[in-house]
């Protein structure tokens, strides 16, 4: 499996966080990946073979080729049904909302066609990436396709990016009141804002940065047991961090730490 990164552009790394590629022979016996929320919208290209995604109820559905994967509230579950081929623009938080075409929270926990979001001019972008030879040509590509979509540079909201960059610096770790203090905003307003421009809440996007914060810890082993774990993340106490740690993951801690460490980083969002 091979997974590399790639910065954006000056003029889009406002909204875009990074591009990923994976590259990956078919197995003989596939296994399940379960992605984490992170709190980033992601538009993906598989040029290599579908994806299952599998749904609560155990069924799968075929992942279309080209599509965003709107925010994520719980565990995501695919497996690759032959040769792995991905592009994607992974977006920060609020950095999709200039490009939405549809209210971002219809976008939750859902692989949106690219057709749906840009119609007529979705069909010609996916031919042309998934035809291309390199990377770099489908950088270039998807760059120039989000200029001519980017109509105003002004169309982040201050305030929420400055919620979010404060979540962010904070690992996830401050109240909402506290946000709501920093940004001298009420919390009513604060909330709306972000739903409209990140398809979560402040408390939601908190949540997530936390967790994600977390698995960096362990994934890099930079703690001396699970206690200590949820310590330096300043939950409340074990019970609210087995509750969190497994509403995002789908598996407690301490299942996480034995059977997941092996996979790759890509799959908990911690890039």
């Amino acid at each position: 499996m091979q997974y590399q990164t790639f910065d954006p552009s000056p003029d889009l790394s406002p909204f875009i966080k990074c591009y990923w590629t994976l590259e990956s022979p078919k197995e003989a016996q596939p296994e399940k990946q379960t992605i984490v929320p992170d709190g980033c919208i992601e538009l993906i290209f598989h040029y290599g073979d579908f994806y299952k995604q599998y749904t609560n109820n155990g069924d799968h559905i075929i992942q279309p080729k080209c599509f965003v994967i709107g925010q994520l509230t719980q565990p995501l579950e695919i497996e690759a049904t032959g040769v792995t081929g991905i592009f994607s623009a992974r977006f920060h938080p609020n950095g999709f909302w200039p490009f939405a075409t549809i209210p971002i929270k219809e976008m939750e926990n859902t692989a949106v066609p690219l057709e749906k979001l840009f119609g007529n001019h979705a069909s010609q972008l996916e031919e042309r990436i998934l035809s291309a030879n390199a990377t770099q040509d489908r950088i270039h590509l998807i760059e120039a396709f989000l200029m001519s979509k980017l109509t105003e540079t002004d169309t982040v909201d201050r305030i929420v990016k400055s919620t979010v960059e404060t979540i962010l610096a904070a690992n996830g770790q401050l109240s909402i009141d506290e946000l709501s203090k920093q940004t001298n905003i009420h919390r009513r307003q604060l909330e709306r804002k972000c739903a409209s421009a990140i398809g979560l809440s402040p408390k939601q996007l908190s949540k997530t940065i936390r967790l994600q914060a977390t698995l960096k810890m362990m994934l890099s082993k930079k703690f001396n047991n699970l206690t200590d774990l949820a310590y330096q993340g300043e939950y409340y106490d074990q019970a609210h961090f087995i509750k969190d740690f497994k509403e995002l993951t789908g598996v407690t801690p301490k299942e996480f730490y034995k059977n997941n460490l092996k996979m790759s980083t890509l799959f908990y969002g911690t890039e």
